[in-house]
């Protein structure tokens, strides 16, 4: 059987048998999906034999070592031999607790225990659990049930945290959800409703904050949920002063903080985690995609020793959580990033790729690029003096004129965002983002061709 031939099987069998997350059936006929067949590096290749190189560590984020890496291979390995699973509840594996108080020493301000799910959805799901036992058991708001979450979120879809979420679409297709949750305006980069300045309007995000949980019963908020840098719209990073006045926020009123550091755990922003960019402590934080660089499921809630000493058994059960093979690959992350120096890389590479794709904002089609560490963005807009939304068919196009370039980039809204593993060189970002470059700037070129999208983003 030829490449090609398998390739087309694989396709259809696709079509017939596997449900792919987020796409339409109409991208789906127009060939949006890719499937990989193997990675080295930075670069994935596909079922059709195409190369690329990996400007997304795979969309998701995850990716952070690169395709490939035989320490990680060979230490999940030796652990699968040596044991495989350890169980659940009365039973777990001496390597898994070795990775909890490694956990506890890198962690910032008292985190000092975890709890162990196997992604991201479930972190959440659990810290959100976590808050409610704990408002309960500590005995000062044991009516707390009520969580505040942000404009254009995503915490998850599943439970809890679909409910928190506001992106992505998963949340509206199960509603009625859970009950308790409500929402109010979120720091943005380059485009806000109210306000004059990004700071201006991330006062106001707090101000807004504070009057929600005034309004919806101090008494009965258990916790704020966010993201220290948003997703939505490619890497909103809040004005200085926003998370600490809401963590000052949270202390007022005796309600949790829940970091969500999912995506930006373990160097992908320059540092170990997002909130060391401002010195925040928060109540309870979540990990997951780089805690293993994606080379096995896991995700994490970490608490505050004040929390863990309240709370007396925690009512909640996972068959995978903690898998041991899991645990070994995050313990050797960690001692790869430590003694690779991968985060002060993110540091510094991610000023270079800010630093190629200046000149980009004078284009009529570019309206902002803003990144920390290797996490960077590239908005775009219809109209540069109304800061117009963007035609998404030329966000499209351009995604996919990057592709036929050689390099995988990913539209988030409004914006498309290059997030590479962190251990790429220079002169592979540099490549990346020339193709990235040359598509953008063919896209200004043929500008005229794509209509005024208009209107306002959240």
């Amino acid at each position: 059987m030829t490449a090609n031939n398998k390739s087309s099987l694989l396709y259809k069998d696709a079509s017939r048998h596997y449900i792919w997350p987020q796409l339409s059936k109409e991208e789906i006929v127009r060939g949006v999906p890719v499937i990989l067949s193997g990675g080295e590096g930075v670069r994935v290749r596909t079922v059709d034999g195409d190369e690329y190189l990996d400007l997304m560590s795979t969309t998701a984020r995850a990716s952070t070592l690169g395709y490939g890496n035989e320490r990680m291979v060979d230490a999940v390995t030796s652990q699968l031999r040596t044991l495989h699973y350890g169980g659940t509840a009365n039973f777990q594996a001496d390597v898994t607790i070795e990775l909890a108080k490694r956990l506890a020493g890198l962690a910032p301000g008292e985190l000092s225990a975890t709890y162990f799910v196997g992604s991201g959805s479930e972190a959440n799901e659990a810290a959100i659990k976590l808050a409610h036992l704990y408002q309960r058991s500590a005995g000062a708001k044991p009516r707390a049930y009520k969580v505040i979450a942000r404009w254009n979120a995503y915490h998850g879809s599943a439970g809890g945290a679909m409910g928190a979420s506001d992106w992505l679409g998963v949340r509206h297709p199960s509603e009625p959800g859970y009950p308790g949750y409500s929402r109010v305006p979120a720091p943005t980069c380059y485009r806000f409703p109210i306000g004059s300045t990004e700071a201006e309007y991330a006062d106001i995000c707090a101000d807004m904050l504070e009057q929600q949980i005034i309004h919806e019963g101090p008494e009965l908020v258990s916790a704020v949920i966010a993201e220290p840098i948003m997703q939505a719209n490619g890497v909103q990073i809040p004005a200085d002063g926003y998370l600490q006045r809401v963590r000052e926020i949270c202390d007022r009123h005796g309600v949790l903080m829940i970091a969500d550091e999912v995506i930006s755990c373990f160097g992908r922003t320059g540092e170990l985690f997002a909130l060391n960019h401002w010195r925040v402590e928060p109540d309870i934080m979540t990990m997951s995609k780089a805690l293993t660089a994606g080379y096995m499921p896991l995700g994490a809630t970490m608490v505050t020793s004040r929390i863990h000493e309240a709370v007396d058994g925690f009512p909640d059960i996972h068959t995978y959580g903690g898998h041991p093979g899991s645990a070994v690959a995050s313990m050797t992350m960690i001692d790869i990033v430590e003694e690779e120096d991968l985060v002060a890389r993110s540091a510094s590479l991610g000023r270079t790729a800010l630093r190629l794709l200046s000149g980009c904002e004078e284009l009529e089609i570019v309206g902002q690029i803003r990144g920390r560490g290797l996490w960077v963005a590239v908005d775009f807009t219809s109209d540069p003096q109304s800061r117009a939304l963007p035609e998404p068919t030329m966000l499209e196009n351009i995604v996919q004129r990057t592709r036929d370039l050689g390099a995988l980039v990913s539209q988030n809204g409004t914006a498309i965002e290059i997030a590479p593993p962190l251990v790429i060189t220079e002169a592979d970002l540099e490549t990346g983002i020339a193709m990235f470059r040359q598509a953008i700037e063919e896209a200004n070129k043929q500008r005229a061709s794509y209509p005024a999208a208009g209107g306002a983003v959240e």
